[in-house]
Protein backbone atom coordinates (compact mmCIF):
# COMPACT_ATOMS: atom_id res chain seq x y z
CA UNK A 1 0.00 0.00 0.00
CA UNK A 2 1.26 3.20 -0.48
CA UNK A 3 2.43 4.69 3.05
CA UNK A 4 0.35 7.12 5.63
CA UNK A 5 2.62 9.06 8.11
CA UNK A 6 1.14 8.48 11.41
CA UNK A 7 1.97 8.97 14.91
CA UNK A 8 1.19 6.53 18.16
CA UNK A 9 0.66 7.90 21.65
CA UNK A 10 -0.06 5.25 24.22
CA UNK A 11 0.93 2.12 25.03
CA UNK A 12 -2.15 0.08 26.50
CA UNK A 13 -6.07 -0.03 26.28
CA UNK A 14 -8.07 -0.02 22.66
CA UNK A 15 -6.90 1.35 19.38
CA UNK A 16 -8.04 4.94 18.89
CA UNK A 17 -7.43 6.29 15.46
CA UNK A 18 -8.29 9.67 14.64
CA UNK A 19 -8.33 11.85 11.24
CA UNK A 20 -7.92 15.15 10.89
CA UNK A 21 -9.60 17.43 8.68
CA UNK A 22 -9.32 19.45 5.10
CA UNK A 23 -5.96 20.78 5.08
CA UNK A 24 -4.75 19.81 8.03
CA UNK A 25 -2.62 16.97 9.35
CA UNK A 26 -2.21 14.75 12.35
CA UNK A 27 -0.25 17.48 14.25
CA UNK A 28 -3.40 19.05 14.76
CA UNK A 29 -4.40 16.70 17.36
CA UNK A 30 -1.17 16.15 19.16
CA UNK A 31 -2.39 17.94 22.46
CA UNK A 32 -5.62 16.13 22.45
CA UNK A 33 -4.44 12.76 21.73
CA UNK A 34 -1.21 12.74 23.93
CA UNK A 35 -4.08 13.35 26.87
CA UNK A 36 -6.08 10.50 25.29
CA UNK A 37 -3.38 8.24 25.22
CA UNK A 38 -3.25 7.83 29.12
CA UNK A 39 -5.98 5.40 29.11
CA UNK A 40 -5.74 3.96 24.66
CA UNK A 41 -3.52 3.51 21.99
CA UNK A 42 -4.14 6.45 20.36
CA UNK A 43 -2.96 6.99 16.59
CA UNK A 44 -2.89 10.15 14.63
CA UNK A 45 -2.56 9.61 10.86
CA UNK A 46 -2.42 12.21 7.62
CA UNK A 47 -4.53 11.41 4.96
CA UNK A 48 -3.46 11.15 1.92
CA UNK A 49 -2.85 14.03 0.07
CA UNK A 50 -2.46 15.60 3.59
CA UNK A 51 1.13 16.38 6.13
CA UNK A 52 3.14 13.36 5.09
CA UNK A 53 1.33 10.99 3.44
CA UNK A 54 1.25 10.02 0.01
CA UNK A 55 0.10 12.16 -2.92
CA UNK A 56 -2.69 11.03 -5.80
CA UNK A 57 -4.36 12.99 -8.14
CA UNK A 58 -7.38 10.39 -7.34
CA UNK A 59 -9.36 11.70 -3.54
CA UNK A 60 -12.52 10.23 -2.59
CA UNK A 61 -13.74 9.25 0.34
CA UNK A 62 -14.05 5.52 -0.76
CA UNK A 63 -10.24 5.83 -1.59
CA UNK A 64 -9.61 7.14 2.32
CA UNK A 65 -11.75 4.66 3.42
CA UNK A 66 -9.74 1.93 1.99
CA UNK A 67 -6.26 3.50 3.05
CA UNK A 68 -7.55 3.38 6.56
CA UNK A 69 -8.68 -0.31 5.97
CA UNK A 70 -5.34 -1.01 4.98
CA UNK A 71 -3.62 1.22 7.02
CA UNK A 72 -5.02 -1.12 9.88
CA UNK A 73 -4.21 -4.41 8.17
CA UNK A 74 -0.98 -3.19 7.82
CA UNK A 75 -0.69 -2.37 11.51
CA UNK A 76 -2.40 -5.74 12.44
CA UNK A 77 -4.96 -3.76 14.33
CA UNK A 78 -8.24 -5.94 13.97
CA UNK A 79 -10.92 -3.03 15.33
CA UNK A 80 -10.51 0.33 16.63
CA UNK A 81 -12.17 3.71 18.05
CA UNK A 82 -12.49 6.07 15.69
CA UNK A 83 -12.27 9.37 15.49
CA UNK A 84 -13.13 11.85 12.86
CA UNK A 85 -13.14 15.59 11.83
CA UNK A 86 -15.06 17.46 9.54
CA UNK A 87 -13.73 15.31 6.36
CA UNK A 88 -12.55 13.20 8.69
CA UNK A 89 -15.45 12.50 10.13
CA UNK A 90 -16.72 11.64 6.25
CA UNK A 91 -14.40 9.18 5.31
CA UNK A 92 -15.40 7.37 8.74
CA UNK A 93 -18.74 7.46 7.76
CA UNK A 94 -17.81 5.89 4.67
CA UNK A 95 -15.80 3.46 6.02
CA UNK A 96 -17.99 2.42 8.44
CA UNK A 97 -20.37 1.30 5.30
CA UNK A 98 -17.59 -0.21 3.72
CA UNK A 99 -15.90 -1.94 7.11
CA UNK A 100 -18.25 -1.94 10.09
CA UNK A 101 -16.23 -5.40 11.03
CA UNK A 102 -13.19 -2.74 11.65
CA UNK A 103 -15.13 -0.83 13.77
CA UNK A 104 -15.66 -0.60 17.65
CA UNK A 105 -17.35 3.41 18.82
CA UNK A 106 -16.75 6.27 16.25
CA UNK A 107 -17.12 9.86 16.84
CA UNK A 108 -17.91 12.61 14.15
CA UNK A 109 -16.48 15.87 15.41
CA UNK A 110 -18.14 18.34 13.67
CA UNK A 111 -19.76 17.25 10.07
CA UNK A 112 -23.16 15.64 8.60
CA UNK A 113 -23.26 13.55 5.99
CA UNK A 114 -25.07 15.78 3.20
CA UNK A 115 -23.79 17.52 1.01
CA UNK A 116 -21.97 20.90 1.41
CA UNK A 117 -22.20 24.27 -0.53
CA UNK A 118 -18.41 24.68 -0.46
CA UNK A 119 -16.60 28.11 0.83
CA UNK A 120 -13.04 26.43 0.63
CA UNK A 121 -12.85 28.26 -3.08
CA UNK A 122 -10.95 31.43 -2.09
CA UNK A 123 -8.98 29.59 0.19
CA UNK A 124 -7.90 27.32 -2.43
CA UNK A 125 -7.11 30.18 -4.91
CA UNK A 126 -5.42 32.03 -2.30
CA UNK A 127 -2.83 29.49 -1.37
CA UNK A 128 -2.37 28.30 -5.84
CA UNK A 129 -1.65 31.79 -6.56
CA UNK A 130 1.79 32.12 -4.44
CA UNK A 131 4.53 30.53 -6.85
CA UNK A 132 5.67 28.54 -3.74
CA UNK A 133 8.69 27.76 -5.80
CA UNK A 134 10.27 31.52 -5.53
CA UNK A 135 9.23 31.85 -2.04
CA UNK A 136 11.97 33.13 0.22
CA UNK A 137 10.02 33.54 3.67
CA UNK A 138 7.64 32.14 5.42
CA UNK A 139 6.47 35.91 6.18
CA UNK A 140 6.07 36.74 2.51
CA UNK A 141 3.75 33.54 2.00
CA UNK A 142 1.98 34.71 5.43
CA UNK A 143 1.79 38.42 4.10
CA UNK A 144 0.06 37.02 0.81
CA UNK A 145 -2.30 34.80 2.61
CA UNK A 146 -3.65 37.63 4.87
CA UNK A 147 -4.09 40.24 1.51
CA UNK A 148 -6.75 37.41 -0.02
CA UNK A 149 -7.61 35.68 3.39
CA UNK A 150 -7.74 38.40 5.77
CA UNK A 151 -8.42 36.20 9.08
CA UNK A 152 -5.66 35.34 11.11
CA UNK A 153 -6.47 32.13 12.25
CA UNK A 154 -7.11 30.12 9.48
CA UNK A 155 -3.82 31.85 7.71
CA UNK A 156 -2.10 30.11 10.81
CA UNK A 157 -3.61 26.91 10.45
CA UNK A 158 -2.80 26.85 6.25
CA UNK A 159 0.65 28.20 7.16
CA UNK A 160 1.00 24.87 9.17
CA UNK A 161 1.35 23.17 5.22
CA UNK A 162 3.99 25.11 4.95
CA UNK A 163 7.46 23.03 4.71
CA UNK A 164 11.28 23.23 3.50
CA UNK A 165 12.19 19.99 1.11
CA UNK A 166 15.81 18.69 1.67
CA UNK A 167 17.22 21.42 -1.03
CA UNK A 168 15.91 24.51 0.93
CA UNK A 169 13.10 25.23 -1.01
CA UNK A 170 9.39 25.78 0.37
CA UNK A 171 6.83 23.66 -0.66
CA UNK A 172 3.05 22.66 0.53
CA UNK A 173 2.83 19.82 2.80
CA UNK A 174 -0.59 19.12 1.58
CA UNK A 175 -1.47 18.48 -2.31
CA UNK A 176 -3.00 21.89 -2.81
CA UNK A 177 -3.84 21.14 -6.35
CA UNK A 178 -5.26 17.68 -6.17
CA UNK A 179 -7.66 18.46 -3.17
CA UNK A 180 -8.77 21.83 -5.34
CA UNK A 181 -9.51 19.33 -8.16
CA UNK A 182 -11.19 16.95 -6.08
CA UNK A 183 -13.17 19.91 -4.11
CA UNK A 184 -16.34 18.29 -5.59
CA UNK A 185 -15.82 14.90 -4.53
CA UNK A 186 -15.02 16.62 -0.81
CA UNK A 187 -18.32 18.39 -0.37
CA UNK A 188 -20.60 15.55 -1.74
CA UNK A 189 -22.94 13.38 0.50
CA UNK A 190 -21.63 10.61 1.95
CA UNK A 191 -23.07 7.71 -0.24
CA UNK A 192 -23.67 4.66 1.90
CA UNK A 193 -26.23 1.88 1.95
CA UNK A 194 -28.36 3.07 4.82
CA UNK A 195 -28.98 1.73 7.25
CA UNK A 196 -25.47 1.80 9.43
CA UNK A 197 -26.09 0.05 12.27
CA UNK A 198 -22.66 1.14 14.19
CA UNK A 199 -22.25 2.86 17.81
CA UNK A 200 -21.80 6.77 16.55
CA UNK A 201 -21.63 10.24 18.53
CA UNK A 202 -21.59 13.56 16.60
CA UNK A 203 -20.47 15.80 18.37
CA UNK A 204 -21.16 19.73 17.16
CA UNK A 205 -19.97 23.03 17.65
CA UNK A 206 -22.39 25.04 18.94
CA UNK A 207 -21.20 28.41 17.14
CA UNK A 208 -20.94 25.91 14.02
CA UNK A 209 -23.49 25.39 11.41
CA UNK A 210 -22.04 22.05 9.98
CA UNK A 211 -24.87 20.43 11.63
CA UNK A 212 -28.31 21.72 12.26
CA UNK A 213 -30.91 20.53 14.38
CA UNK A 214 -32.62 19.63 11.16
CA UNK A 215 -29.83 17.35 9.82
CA UNK A 216 -30.59 15.13 12.86
CA UNK A 217 -33.59 13.24 11.40
CA UNK A 218 -31.61 12.46 7.76
CA UNK A 219 -28.66 11.42 10.32
CA UNK A 220 -30.57 8.84 12.44
CA UNK A 221 -32.07 7.13 9.06
CA UNK A 222 -28.63 6.37 7.90
CA UNK A 223 -27.30 5.68 11.53
CA UNK A 224 -29.92 4.75 13.81
CA UNK A 225 -27.89 4.48 16.65
CA UNK A 226 -26.25 7.74 16.78
CA UNK A 227 -26.10 10.05 19.61
CA UNK A 228 -25.50 13.91 19.19
CA UNK A 229 -23.93 15.99 21.56
CA UNK A 230 -23.34 20.02 21.43
CA UNK A 231 -20.26 21.83 22.99
CA UNK A 232 -21.98 25.25 23.62
CA UNK A 233 -19.02 27.58 22.36
CA UNK A 234 -16.89 25.62 20.25
CA UNK A 235 -17.09 26.19 16.59
CA UNK A 236 -15.73 23.74 13.91
CA UNK A 237 -12.30 23.34 15.49
CA UNK A 238 -13.88 21.39 18.68
CA UNK A 239 -10.79 20.03 19.25
CA UNK A 240 -8.83 23.27 19.20
CA UNK A 241 -11.58 25.45 20.86
CA UNK A 242 -13.01 23.41 23.24
CA UNK A 243 -10.08 20.03 23.92
CA UNK A 244 -10.92 19.42 28.02
CA UNK A 245 -14.69 19.67 26.76
CA UNK A 246 -14.47 17.54 23.89
CA UNK A 247 -11.86 14.79 25.58
CA UNK A 248 -14.29 14.24 28.60
CA UNK A 249 -17.17 13.62 26.07
CA UNK A 250 -14.46 11.14 24.13
CA UNK A 251 -14.18 9.28 27.42
CA UNK A 252 -17.49 9.25 28.41
CA UNK A 253 -18.58 7.66 25.68
CA UNK A 254 -15.37 5.15 24.67
CA UNK A 255 -15.94 3.93 28.16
Amino acid sequence: MSYLNYRIYGEHGDYVIILHGLLGMLDNWHSFAKALSENYRVICIDQRNHGRSFKSVEFTYELLATDLAAFLDQQNILEAHLIGHSMGGKTVMHFLDLFPEKSLKSIIVDIGAKAYKGGHEDIFKALLAIDINKVSSRKEVQDSLMVSINDLGVVLFLMKNLSRNPEGYYEWKANIKALYTNYPNIIKAIDVNAPVNSDILFVKGGKSKYIREEDKESLLDIFPFAKFETIKNAGHWVHADSKDELLNIVRQYLN
